[in-house]
Parts: structure tokens; sequence; C-alpha cells
């Protein structure tokens, strides 16, 4: 009888353990099931089986923004690398991370990503260079940007509209 009461409440109190760590944005190892998700979805998982995951989120100008399951020694760069890395619109000197405290309240941590490369380089006392907690949001932020390629292409076609429109008048007004 008593095995069956300890029994229980070590049950009980590892179901509690599960159901705080769901609440935190933590995992323990990963789970198979929504690893099929990676390729049609915003969810990647690159959780690590052997240790504790946790779920950050990455937006902004970066090739596969989304949510994100990752292991908790995983470094901004990291983070950055698995979302394929920013994009040519992308503005690396304003990256931004994004925080929410256990009391509900918010903060945002600005740095640049030749902090994040250079790290190892800087001294202890200037680094900027934030670690990733659960529940974190990074931010790549940008804006488009035109090419050459691009203005020459939208001056053509305005250009070839243009002349379309002139033929036609000529044509209906010749008579």
């Amino acid at each position: 009888m008593n095995f069956k009461v300890n029994g229980v409440i070590l049950l009980l109190f590892l179901f509690a353990i599960a159901i705080k760590a769901q609440e935190n944005n933590y995992s323990l190892g990963s789970n198979p099931l929504l690893q099929r998700l990676n390729s049609q979805s915003g969810y990647y998982d690159f959780s690590d089986p052997t240790t504790v995951n946790i779920r950050v989120a990455v937006w902004g100008w970066v090739r596969y923004p989304g949510k994100y399951t990752v292991p908790v020694y995983t470094s901004p760069v990291d983070l950055l690398s698995l979302a394929g890395g920013p994009t040519d619109a992308a503005n690396i000197e304003d990256l931004r991370i994004y925080k929410e405290g256990e009391d509900s309240t918010q903060s945002m941590i600005k740095f640049s990503y030749n902090d994040v490369l250079y790290e190892s380089h800087l001294a202890t006392r200037y680094r900027k260079v934030p670690k990733l907690e659960a529940g974190d949001i990074l931010v790549v932020p940008g804006e488009p940007r035109v090419y050459f390629a691009q203005s020459i292409s939208l001056w053509l076609q305005i250009f070839s509209v243009a002349t379309s429109i002139s033929i036609l008048l000529y044509t209906i007004f010749k008579k």
C-alpha cells in the first residue's frame, strides 16, 4: 500500500514538473511527431534529445522566420544560422532580442551581428551578446532594397506601356 502511494506521489510530482516545463517553453528531449512539421510550417525542431530544449522565435529579415525548438546551449549566432542567416536586406547592426520576465515585464536587448561574430575577441566588460532563454524572440530588422536591375525593369515597363498607348492613339486619330 505504501509503495502505491509513493508511486502515485512521484507520478504527480513528475506530471507537475512536465506542466511547469511546458509553461516556461522548456522541453526534455525531442518530440518525433513534431519534427515532421519542419518543411511546411513556421515551426522548426532542432532539439537535442540528450539535453533540455527551449522554444524561441526568429522574426524579420531571415530566410526561415518562425518558431524554433533548440537546445538550451544555443547562441544567437547559432539561431541565426538555423534560421538561414540574415537576408541581404537585413540591418545586422541592430539585432534585437525581446524577453518576457516571470512577472510579465518585457525587455528588449539590442546588439550587433559583429558582436555575435567576434564575441571571443571582445573584452569582457564590453560584451553585449545576450544569452538566449526560453520564450525569447530574436528580431532581425531591415527594409526592402531596390536594385539597379529592378529599377531598369520598372522604367522599361513604363516606357513600353507609354509607347503602346501612343501608337494606339496615333492609329486611332490617323484617319
